[in-house]
């Protein structure tokens, strides 16, 4: 997009949340002007104090949002290396379920679908329950009818859907379907999923202290009352827009740090996490016709192969 469309973009921005803040600044340092123009501050000498105690704030403030930035980007990117690390292991144990394990006919040929499906799954469930949603309809097509009866009541839908699937391996190896590395192989991956799940779990249930997030709030309140206090003498009716600029700045980074130190939700700056589903669920529905697209073309010869020799 243009620069220009960009600054114009409100959705992704964070100009909405704080905008009434901003209008009360304003509104704040206009009757201040308006205070100053009729000598109703001229007994209160400022010069003295506010000066040193704006100077002060100005670090507090700016270190305490900078740290506040700092810290919700980093839990933000250690939710993204998260999910990155789940799109690899996903495509890395559908592959190897599918040209590991053995299959006679079309009954094992389906179970290893449907087990492809349940690690697809895995991760739809995985976006709901750090999104704090109830099993929906999104889950259906890759469960069976009572999989997804039972998901609805489990405690930890992720859980029980990594369950199943070692479930699914394991009874691949009593039946000689895999040896026993292959199955320890596939586990490995299977116990990655769960790490991954484990890493995505402390960040949401990690949030920031609220004791912080308290002292910064009344510290930015103080800050915005004191400032137009001591620029009103230079500025005068300039104050009120000044004050706006200044608000608008401060407390547009500290909503940032809001809005992504959670990036499991819904916001416009969070973690595209349908996107991401959706790509792991398109890469293993290509898996499955890409297989049955290839086992059709390698069947063709041989039945033409068949016919010729039986009409010889």
């Amino acid at each position: 997009m243009h620069w220009f469309q960009v600054i114009f973009k409100l959705k992704f921005s964070v100009i909405k949340p704080i905008l009434p803040w901003i209008i009360l600044c304003a509104v704040y340092g206009f009757l201040v002007s308006l205070l100053y123009h009729f000598k109703l501050l001229a007994s209160i000498d400022f010069s003295k104090i506010l000066p040193n105690v704006i100077v002060t704030l100005n670090i507090v403030v700016g270190l305490l949002l900078a740290f506040r930035t700092n810290s919700a980007h980093d839990r933000f990117w250690e939710g993204r290396k998260l999910w990155g690390a789940l799109v690899n292991t996903v495509r890395n144990l559908t592959r190897g379920v599918w040209i590991i394990v053995n299959e006679y006919g079309a009954k094992s040929r389906g179970e290893k679908e449907a087990a492809l499906k349940l690690i697809v799954a895995f991760s739809y469930a995985m976006k709901q329950h750090l999104r704090r949603e109830s099993v929906n309809s999104e889950l259906r097509p890759l469960l069976s009818e009572s999989q997804y009866f039972k998901l609805q009541e489990a405690n930890h839908p992720p859980l029980e859907i990594s369950f199943w699937i070692g479930d699914f391996l394991q009874s691949q190896y009593e039946h000689n379907n895999l040896n026993i590395f292959q199955l320890n192989s596939l586990l490995e991956l299977l116990d990655d999923l769960v790490d991954i799940l484990g890493g995505c779990e402390r960040i949401l249930k990690t949030p920031t202290p609220l004791i912080y997030t308290i002292v910064l709030k009344i510290l930015l309140i103080i800050y915005f009352l004191l400032l137009p206090l001591e620029i009103v003498n230079g500025l005068h009716w300039w104050t009120s827009p000044t004050i706006a600029f200044i608000s608008a700045v401060m407390l547009g980074v500290d909503e940032i740090g809001a809005e992504i130190e959670e990036p499991f939700g819904h916001d416009p700056n969070d973690l595209p996490l349908d996107l991401i589903c959706a790509t792991m669920r398109r890469n293993t529905e290509d898996l499955i016709n890409c297989e049955r697209e290839n086992s059709s073309v390698a069947i063709v010869p041989v039945l033409k192969n068949y016919e010729s020799w039986r009409s010889s």
